[in-house]
C-alpha cells in the first residue's frame, strides 16, 4: 500500500499574521523605548537634557562617559559591586548544590520540614528582615569584635538570604528530574557520593546551575535597599552609588544615564552568554 503523506500544517490567517506583527512591534518599541532614552540623554550637554526632551538629539557628546569617574568614585563602587555579587553568586551556588544533592537523593528526618521552610521564606517580603538583620549584624560587632555591619561579608551573608532559599528549590527539582541511575552506575564504577555529583550530576545540570548563579547575581547587583543601609563610604556599591550624581545643587542627569548604562553592561553581556542554559533551566525547574 502507498505511504500516507504526511499532513501539511495549516498556515494561520493572514489577519492573525498580521495582528501578531503589530502587537510584537508595539510590545518591542514599549521595551526599547526606555533604553533610547537612556542612551540619548547619555550623550547629551547637561543643558540639552535639563530642557526640553528632544527625540532626536543634534548636538552629541561622549563627555559624559569620561565624566562619569570623576564625579563620585564609580570605579570603587564597581569593584565593591563585583566582590559582593560574585562571593554572593559563588557561595549560593555551591552551598544550593550541596543541600539540593542531599534533599533530592537521599532520605532524613526533616526532610519534607525543610523543604517546606526553604520555600516559605519566599513569601515574605525583603524589607521585613532589614531590622533584624540591622540589630543582628551590630550585636556581633559589639560582642565579637567581628564588623559585618558596614562591610562586603555583612553585604554578602544579607544577599545570600534571598538568594540561597530560591536557589536550593530550584535544583532540588531540577536534580530530581535527573534520572538515579547515573548515581547508581557511577558508585558502582567506585565513585562515592561526593565524587558521583561532581562527575555525575553536576555536569548533568549545568543548565540548572546557570540559572541560580544568574538570579543570585542579579539579585545582588541590582539592590538598593540593603545597600543603602549595609554600607558605608568604603564599601558602598554601584546601585547606591549612583545617587551621588545628584546633589544638592543640580542633578547630571547625562552622568546618569551613561552611568546606568555602564552598570547595566556585565548583566547584559553575562545574560547573553548564557542565554542558552538559562532558558534550559528555567524551563526544566519550572516542568518540574
Amino acid at each position: 500500500m502507498p505511504r500516507s503523506q504526511p499532513r501539511s500544517p495549516i498556515a494561520p490567517p493572514r489577519s492573525f499574521i498580521w495582528t501578531r506583527r503589530v502587537v510584537l512591534t508595539v510590545l518591542a518599541a514599549f521595551a526599547l523605548l526606555p533604553v533610547y532614552v537612556m542612551v540619548s540623554s547619555s550623550l547629551k550637554p547637561l543643558q540639552d537634557v535639563a530642557g526640553k526632551f528632544q527625540w532626536f538629539p543634534t548636538n552629541l557628546t561622549i563627555r559624559p562617559y569620561f565624566d562619569i569617574w570623576k564625579t563620585v568614585p564609580l570605579a570603587k563602587y564597581f569593584v565593591n559591586s563585583l566582590i559582593v555579587a560574585g562571593s554572593a553568586t559563588v557561595l549560593s551556588v555551591v552551598i544550593a548544590v550541596f543541600a539540593a544533592y542531599a534533599v533530592s537523593r537521599y532520605r532524613f528526618r526533616g526532610k519534607r520540614v525543610f523543604t517546606v521552610t526553604v520555600l516559605s521564606t519566599q513569601m515574605f517580603p525583603g524589607i521585613l528582615f532589614l531590622l533584624p538583620l540591622f540589630l543582628i549584624f551590630v550585636n556581633i560587632g559589639n560582642s565579637t569584635g567581628v564588623e559585618l555591619y558596614g562591610s562586603r561579608g555583612g553585604l554578602i551573608l544579607t544577599y545570600l538570604t534571598f538568594s540561597l532559599p530560591f536557589s536550593i528549590w530550584m535544583l532540588i527539582g531540577y536534580f530530581d528530574s535527573i534520572p538515579r541511575e547515573l548515581d547508581e552506575a557511577a558508585m558502582v564504577d567506585g565513585c562515592g557520593p561526593i565524587r558521583a555529583l561532581f562527575r555525575v550530576v553536576v555536569p548533568a545540570a549545568v543548565p540548572g546551575i546557570v540559572a541560580v548563579a544568574v538570579y543570585a547575581f542579579m539579585t545582588a547587583w541590582g539592590e538598593v535597599l540593603f545597600a543603602s543601609v549595609m554600607t558605608n563610604d568604603a564599601t558602598r556599591t554601584l546601585a547606591v552609588g549612583l545617587q551621588g550624581y545628584a546633589t544638592q545643587n543640580d542633578v547630571y542627569w547625562n552622568q546618569i544615564m551613561a552611568a546606568s548604562l555602564v552598570v547595566s553592561v556585565p548583566v547584559v553581556v553575562g545574560f547573553l552568554l548564557l542565554q542558552r542554559y538559562l532558558v534550559a533551566g528555567l524551563t526544566a525547574g519550572a516542568v518540574k
